[in-house]
């Protein structure tokens, strides 16, 4: 199935651009950084998300801009930009945003960190004893690994690894062979720790690290015997790391891919970062090694890769600079001893992660696979993890005799190798492994399991909003529903057999399905609303998500805001609607929310002339997840987890004036502060609700 995207009914002037969107989210998180209210130690932690955040960014968005200038495309997007403008705005932006992150860290929390006894010894202050204990250090741990590589007629310029640490060295005088390089590079094997923590004696602080960059800096002449450093300089490329896979011409999808995630590494380069101390010349070099322009260059004032600076607050035992500990409630039903099938054929059951556990998910899991009564157990896996107690219960299951049939998605961003491996694990105990459908990527969220019961087969179900992943449900706030509503797992079971099987598409009685009926329903719901606005009714509309972008949905709010709806939206982060534009959106309000944990439900609310319809999806609303995806949203019908969702995953949210920003008709974001009213943190107080 292919979607042609409309051409939206509304001026171009009336969507915000996408990319834009994306970086803008990044400065709200590096307002965290910036926030004195927040523990040190999670302000670093924020500015290294920032880094990580930026390294996708690039690695995906931009280098998808500058394959489009490439080939000259004449494309338009939804706010009117050519490629060649969006880059021209987009680079403006991230160098921007860049600078600001290197002076938050120079200016502000390193030096913070210092006065808490937490500190980055510099090159310049080391003491004779301190230099003597990091030279040991570099010729015990470093030079057995280091590979310096002389630029020569025979020695041309290395492959470099995506994002990979690098040292470009100048030099001058002559080698043994009587050769005389100028220059060399040194690659940082990913082997080596970036940051390097003292001996406290040796320190003279509880926290004493040095960086990996500064023990090559101070010693790298050592590398280059009887020759001058004249120079050393960091530098790192970000590559391309979209795979491409002619699905069309793919017999064997996961063969394929295998030989396409060696290439991720060395994609065309879309920025080069260097250390600022970096001179010309070698930056012209490495420019022009890289096949990259001036406006692709960032000098940074620092490591030239932030992102390793995560693990510190993980190493520093400070408590009162980090988050409070939060242990995670479980609801009463599902209570230690309880067995999972009788609690959820009584009722439905709501989980709303991180506040309350992940546990009981993997434990209907782990019970499936040794539960004689269980015959067949179907799941879809998109991000579980290299390490994943629920594939071994699936492994054991398979082992167990049960008929075990997983959907793996192949071509899950970044986690493809991993995916790969559990695909290989359970086809080797005999599960039916498929790869979903070509050309769609399979990001619904189900795990299906029939049991043999009195009067016959019965089916349970668990549907999300987030991935089966129990590290990411302790960061990302999402809801999971177990069910064994018959006509909900009969849905479930139909989604499993298109999935696996071959036919056409039946009618599902509750779900509503991308890329078929998703995308209409969602559309329905807001035109219906509305509709009820018209007629004199009161009209409603809430929805939560990361990102909305599709110009059908976006022309459909706007409609439904000239009409008289009452609108609010929580997007985390990009939003092509401009809200408040009289005449057009000043019925619509944008919100977007940045704690402790990452936002990821999506929520879709629909008032429906006082029935309240709710439903729960694993799709934004992009065209992606519309008409590229298999995605799912279902309903909650029980009224009581119905009243439970929109109080905690929207009037909460609503409410939330300490975490909260508004976005203005020009796509800025202003932070909601309390003034008369109470202050309100919508993390803060689901943890105390919801929490152990």
């Amino acid at each position: 199935m292919t979607h042609n995207l409309l051409k939206p009914r509304f001026p171009t002037e009336n969507y915000l651009n996408r990319e834009l969107g994306l970086l803008a989210f990044n400065r709200r998180v590096l307002a965290q950084a910036a926030d004195e209210r927040m523990p040190l130690l999670e302000r670093l932690r924020f500015l290294c998300i920032v880094s990580s955040n930026l390294d996708e960014f690039f690695e995906i968005r931009v280098s998808g801009l500058k394959e489009q200038i490439r080939a000259n495309t004449p494309v338009v997007t939804t706010d009117g930009k050519t490629a060649q403008e969006a880059f021209r705005l987009v680079s403006a932006e991230a160098h921007a945003i860049v600078a600001e992150q290197y002076q938050q860290l120079n200016e502000v929390i390193l030096p913070a960190l210092a006065e808490q006894g937490i500190r980055f010894l510099r090159r310049s202050g080391w003491n004779e004893a301190q230099r003597e204990w990091i030279r040991e250090y570099f010729h015990r741990e470093m030079v057995p690994v280091l590979t310096p590589i002389g630029l020569d007629p025979s020695h041309p310029f290395p492959r470099v690894l995506n994002k990979s640490l690098n040292f470009a060295i100048e030099l001058e005088g002559k080698d043994a062979f009587g050769r005389s390089s100028n220059a060399a590079i040194v690659q940082a094997p990913r082997v080596l720790p970036r940051v390097i923590r003292l001996p406290e004696e040796l320190a003279g602080c509880e926290y004493g690290f040095v960086f990996l960059s500064s023990i090559l800096h101070e010693f790298v002449g050592e590398l280059f015997t009887g020759m001058t450093v004249l120079g050393c300089y960091q530098f790192r490329a970000t590559r391309n790391s979209d795979l491409f896979v002619d699905e069309e011409e793919v017999t064997n999808l996961r063969t394929k891919l295998q030989g396409e995630l060696p290439q991720r590494h060395f994609g065309n380069a879309v920025r080069l970062e260097v250390a600022n101390n970096c001179s010309e010349a070698m930056t012209e070099f490495l420019l022009a090694q890289f096949e990259l322009k001036p406006v692709d260059l960032y000098r940074v004032n620092g490591p030239v890769n932030l992102v390793r600076l995560m693990q510190v607050p993980d190493w520093v035992d400070r408590p009162d600079m980090k988050f409070r500990p939060f242990a995670p409630g479980t609801p009463k039903p599902l209570a230690k001893g309880a067995n999972i099938f009788d609690s959820i054929r009584k009722n439905d059951i709501l989980l709303h992660h991180p506040y309350q556990s992940f546990a009981p998910v993997i434990e209907f899991l782990s019970q499936a696979a040794t539960d004689p009564a269980v015959v067949a157990i179907k799941m879809t896996v998109y991000r579980t993890g290299t390490d994943s107690v629920l594939m071994e219960s699936l492994i054991r299951a398979a082992q167990n005799g049960k008929e075990v049939t997983v959907v793996v998605e192949l071509m899950a961003r970044f986690d493809e190798e991993a995916n790969i491996g559990w695909a290989t694990k359970l086809e080797q105990v005999g599960a039916h492994v498929v790869y979903g459908v070509v050309g769609y990527k399979t990001h619904a969220k189900a795990l299906l399991i029939v049991r043999r019961e009195e009067g016959g087969l019965k089916r349970y179900a668990h549907l999300g909003t987030g991935n089966y992943h129990p590290r990411t449900a302790r960061l990302y706030t999402d809801f999971g529903l177990m069910t064994a509503n018959d006509e909900v797992t009969r849905d479930v079971s139909e989604v499993f057999k298109q999935l696996t099987g071959l036919g056409q598409a039946r009618t599902l009685k509750h779900l509503w399905q991308a890329p078929f009926t998703l995308h209409p329903n969602v559309v329905a719901g807001i035109q219906g609303e509305a509709e009820i606005a018209r007629s004199g009714g009161k009209a409603r509309i809430v929805a939560k998500m990361n990102s909305l972008v599709e110009p059908e949905v976006i022309d459909a709010l706007y409609q439904a805001s000239q009409a008289g709806v009452d609108i609010d939206l929580i997007v985390r982060g990009v939003c092509m609607l401009r809200p408040g534009v009289p005449g057009l959106s000043e019925n619509i309000r944008v919100r977007s929310i940045i704690g402790r944990f990452l936002e990821h439900h999506r929520i879709f609310y629909f008032l429906a002339g006082g029935k309240e319809t709710v439903y729960l999806s694993s799709a934004d609303w992009m065209e992606r997840n519309f008409f590229k995806r298999i995605e799912l949203a279902f309903p909650i019908l029980d009224p009581k987890l119905k009243k439970r969702v929109v109080t905690e995953g929207l009037k909460f949210y609503l409410a939330d004036n300490q975490q909260g920003w508004e976005m203005n008709s020009q796509g800025v974001y202003q932070r909601r502060r309390s003034t008369r009213s109470k202050p309100h943190n919508a993390q803060g107080e689901l943890m105390v609700t919801l929490g152990a």
